[in-house]
């Protein structure tokens, strides 16, 4: 467990991963100020007014002073769905980097900052650079001590191939031999919270279990009692449609390239967690 002496102020707060790493606090017992455009969904989690920070990341002037007292930032600041006119570089880069100046004026210990696995590897895809352009300003930061963790793709990621299993039809690129281990918020929060104590600066970090596409697909069925129905599809057409995307502006292209992208290889990042695909996708099953 972290040092309970930390004052920790998570950015992001009602985020996928934002929200875990607050309910792990909360479970915790760990002192901490949550920061969000919108304190609503804090509220509903059991967050203390007095915890909450209402600010918007994109204006330096609303976010003056919000670190004071702060020995750890943990950020997940990042866009999920481009809204507001707001681009990659306007939130992944730029409010972050709104963010680490407030940090490092106020003496700040650490800031911990959420990218994405092998970002570093795709300077040509927008969101990644994005995030990676703010990583190597964050790890050359002298005024307090940097970390990048890295994760593997989401569980949440990967409800849309459960979306297509519950229409009765998946389609995989290739061959479906392609491994990657996936992880649950709830396991990376853990993780993020256990990096508080950790001296790394850079840190990967996947889920316990390394799954194909294919293997994926079939346990989308699965959860569902329904039949394997897959499609491979040639790899050529992902390609294709990876260069259609790239011309397109990026709050409608931006996603597709990124998960088009990540679909050319494998990604296994280090094994962590005890949460498993099959029990989530029987979560979602038993939900619906």
């Amino acid at each position: 467990m972290m040092n309970i002496q930390n004052r920790i102020l998570v950015a992001g707060s009602t985020g996928y991963l934002g929200s875990h790493i607050v309910r792990q606090l909360l479970a915790d017992q760990v002192e901490f100020n949550a920061l969000a455009r919108d304190k609503t969904k804090l509220l509903s989690m059991g967050v203390d007014d007095e915890n909450i920070i209402e600010a918007q990341i994109t204006d330096p002037e609303s976010l003056v002073g919000i670190c004071d007292g702060i020995d750890v930032v943990i950020s997940c600041i990042g866009i999920t769905r481009q809204r507001d006119g707001l681009h990659y570089m306007d939130v992944d880069y730029k409010a972050n980097i709104n963010l680490l100046q407030q940090a490092e004026h106020a003496g700040v210990r650490k800031f911990i900052y959420i990218s994405a696995f092998h970002a570093q590897k795709y300077p040509d895809v927008r969101l990644l650079d994005a995030k990676e352009r703010f990583a190597k300003r964050l790890l050359k930061s002298e005024a307090l001590t940097p970390c990048v963790i890295r994760p593997n793709g989401f569980f949440s990621d990967l409800e849309e191939m459960y979306n297509m299993a519950t229409a009765g039809h998946i389609y995989l690129f290739g061959s479906g031999d392609l491994k990657l281990n996936p992880i649950h918020g709830a396991d990376l929060a853990k993780f993020c919270l256990e990096a508080v104590d950790q001296s790394e600066q850079e840190l990967e970090v996947g889920g316990p279990e390394v799954l194909s596409g294919k293997e994926i697909a079939e346990l989308a069925f699965s959860a569902q009692s329904k039949p394997s129905n897959i499609t491979y599809l040639p790899d050529w057409l992902r390609r294709l449609f990876l260069a259609v995307v790239k011309r397109i502006p990026e709050k409608w292209g931006g996603p597709s390239e990124f998960f088009l992208t990540l679909m050319g290889q494998d990604a296994v990042a280090p094994c962590y967690g005890t949460h498993y695909l099959k029990e989530f996708y029987y979560k979602l099953n038993a939900k619906r």
